[in-house]
């Protein structure tokens, strides 16, 4: 096999190129088949070794970390892929070639990871190649869901100042039941068994939180209490859920094509999953107009669960007065105020402390009530100061729609009056 003169002095390049020779040969996909490009690898560095005691080609340094190397320089993202699968990393951001941020456990770090912009390129190209999504200069954001299920965005100049932004979000599925978020500490066992109450009686959950406060993650773990055998159609911008239900249909937007056709927004996907026989609707977060096809699902009869971004319980139930405005001009807040009083019953609210630890601070019911032009809620369960103790404890209030709870054989008095 014939070697480029540059890469003589590098023996880590030089395997390299014969494993790419090699699978371009065999006509192997290094990113579909990873137990076949392992194996070339493997079988590629036993060789090299071999002309390494007779002196042809460079030693290897370290031969475990070259082989790494390789099978991530070809099945997966170089540098990057350690971070990939890394589990206590939940998402990587570049800022610069030279600036290459991970979240480790809710807490940021700068790495020590230096690439060049021609290697963010090709990195950035590699991702979208599956994806089937453009960056261009008309189109110059991108979100796109990678093989593994990460979520990636990226920005390209002249809308950032000189280099791409890269985020990689990991869904880093820890809790599939809300039982499970009791063992990561963001739930006490009282507020776990309410929330799995709720849900099995096909109550209207809002889970609200700042970025990266673990939604996604409670939305998942909420969906766990949806009954067996119940349908449920997800929509989301790109896919990130992991919804553990038997019957479930998954769907996420569209952009454009280059000739500006085609697009599917979250409102289309909203009114579609009404027609497809939905016993639950999920929508992974709502953020404009989209929220009054919500809205109008869940007052037709359809339970549902969403996300939103919010600062508190009480914001998201605002936000959620407000944003159905974006809808038109023909929507006024005398017809949504009231809708969202009866359509959302509760309100899920969670934060971040300074050390990364994700948590519930509130769980707050919709009465159902407006006064003023104000929804009214109560305070189901809530979070003590750090200087008592920091706990999440039974408030006064109480869930709407007793009678759900009733159809399905839950006292939901004697369930909130468990632990005081």
């Amino acid at each position: 096999m014939t070697i480029d003169v540059s890469l003589r002095d590098d023996a880590t390049s030089i395997l390299q190129y014969e494993v790419r020779e090699l699978v371009r040969r065999r006509g192997i996909d290094p990113v579909a088949d990873r137990a076949g490009l392992d194996r070339l690898v493997n079988e590629a560095a036993a060789d090299y070794a071999e002309r390494v005691s007779l002196g042809v080609v460079p030693p290897l340094a370290d031969t475990a970390a070259t082989v790494r190397a390789v099978v991530d320089a070809l099945g997966g993202l170089g540098p990057l892929q350690a971070y990939l699968d890394d589990p206590e990393i939940e998402e990587i951001w570049i800022n610069a070639p030279a600036q290459v941020f991970v979240a480790r456990r809710g807490v940021s770090e700068l790495t020590t990871t230096l690439l060049t912009a021609a290697q963010v390129r090709d990195l950035v190209e590699r991702m979208l190649a599956a994806s089937g999504r453009r960056l261009d200069l008309s189109s110059p954001f991108v979100d796109a869901t990678l093989p593994g299920g990460e979520r990636l965005h990226v920005v390209i100049p002249d809308v950032t100042r000189e280099h791409m932004a890269v985020n990689i979000r990991k869904h880093v599925v820890r809790a599939h039941h809300v039982d499970h978020m009791t063992r990561l500490g963001s739930l006490s066992q009282h507020a776990a068994a309410f929330l799995d109450a709720a849900v099995r009686a096909g109550l209207n959950v809002l889970v609200a939180g700042a970025t990266q406060a673990g939604k996604t993650t409670m939305l998942n773990a909420l969906a766990g209490s949806i009954p067996a055998g119940q349908r449920v159609v997800s929509c989301e911008e790109v896919f990130e859920l992991r919804l553990p239900v038997r019957d479930h249909v998954a769907m996420q937007c569209r952009q454009p094509s280059l000739e500006g056709t085609g697009e599917i927004p979250l409102r289309r996907l909203v009114k579609e999953s009404l027609r497809m026989r939905p016993d639950r609707i999920v929508i992974g977060e709502v953020r404009e107009a989209e929220s009054l096809d919500l809205l109008v699902a869940l007052n037709a009869g359809v339970p549902g669960m969403c996300t939103i971004h919010a600062n508190s319980a009480r914001e998201a139930v605002t936000k959620m007065c407000t944003l159905p405005l974006l809808a038109g001009e023909n929507v006024s807040d005398r017809f949504v105020t009231p809708t969202v009083a009866s359509a959302i019953d509760l309100v899920v609210h969670l934060g971040v402390t300074v050390d990364g630890v994700r948590q519930v601070r509130e769980i707050v019911a919709v009465t159902g009530r407006v006064e003023e032009g104000r929804v009214e809620t109560a305070q189901i369960f809530q979070r003590r100061p750090l200087a008592q103790g920091g706990e999440l404890v039974r408030g006064d209030g109480f869930p709407p729609g007793i009678e759900r709870f009733e159809r399905v054989g839950i006292d939901v008095h004697a369930l909130l009056a468990g632990e005081r």
